[in-house]
């Protein structure tokens, strides 16, 4: 059991650290689309693929839909109280919202297009309020340390490992919740906000909201494939669909920093 447990682990948290290098040359903006890749979905849902039956994994994937939904509610929490708040206490606070909501959410109905609704109606509500909260657009640019670095990549490691390895004991909904839970944001927020101060991390912050909608396209063509095509064809779409929508957002992203520059010049 040892053995699977610290490959998976390792190799995680090797993605993770790579993803992150990139993130933290980057600044907010492309940050945060980049820090909402499925960087700990797609070790996780590439290991439980492999080693357990098609319904195991569909019902783990609509766990982890409801879970995302609960992770947008975490992002509006930290964005709204760490401007106020140091960043152990507006992470604890936004932790502490995440684990009733998501145990909330696993109650909704309508399979994968009621999380789907769900999760896009929160959105809405997530942009309304960055819009009240006029959030500044600044210019840093993060360098985070190899220590930074290696909590980022040892926790989410240790999700994956244990979501994955110990999924037959502990049942799809547990296991896809775990991988739901935000241990990237909550290490990039937390190394953010002492490195850089407030706006800085909840900038960031706020853009992962968007950028999680490729963990949407992820976990949707996950629920739609399996036990329909191979299981290893059923990742490559994935990852895939993920990295498609992080493409257009960012193409998005970078027409209306155009537009926005191109009116400010005027």
């Amino acid at each position: 059991m040892l053995s699977p447990i610290l490959f998976k682990l390792l190799a995680t948290a090797a993605i993770v650290i790579l993803v992150a290098l990139a993130v933290a040359r980057v600044g907010p903006r492309l940050g945060g689309i980049l820090a909402g890749t499925p960087v700990i979905l797609g070790p996780g849902y590439f290991f439980m693929l492999r080693e357990q039956p098609p319904a195991f994994v569909q019902e783990a994937v609509l766990s982890t839909l409801h879970a995302l939904a609960a992770t947008l509610l975490f992002t509006v929490c930290f964005v709204m109280t760490a401007g106020r708040l140091s960043a152990l206490r507006s992470l604890g606070l936004a932790s502490l919202l995440w684990v009733p909501a998501a145990l909330l959410f696993t109650f909704l109905p309508g399979g994968l297009a009621g999380a789907l609704g769900a999760y896009l109606a929160l959105l809405v509500l997530a942009e309304g309020i960055n819009r009240w909260l006029r959030l500044g657009q600044p210019v840093v640019v993060a360098s985070s340390g190899w220590l930074d670095l290696l909590l980022r990549g040892l926790l989410a490691g240790g999700l994956v490992s244990l979501a994955t390895t110990l999924a037959a004991r502990a049942g799809p909904g547990v296991s896809g919740v775990i991988l739901g839970f935000p241990a990237g944001i909550l290490t990039i927020a937390w190394a953010l906000h002492e490195r850089y101060g407030a706006e800085v991390a909840r900038m960031t912050v706020s853009m992962t909201q968007r950028g999680m909608l490729s963990l949407l396209a992820f976990c949707a063509m996950s629920y739609l494939g399996v036990g329909q095509l191979p299981g290893m064809l059923v990742f490559a779409l994935s990852l895939a669909a993920a990295m498609a929508t992080s493409f257009l957002l960012f193409m998005v992203s970078l027409w209306r920093a155009r537009r926005l520059f191109a009116r400010e010049a005027a």
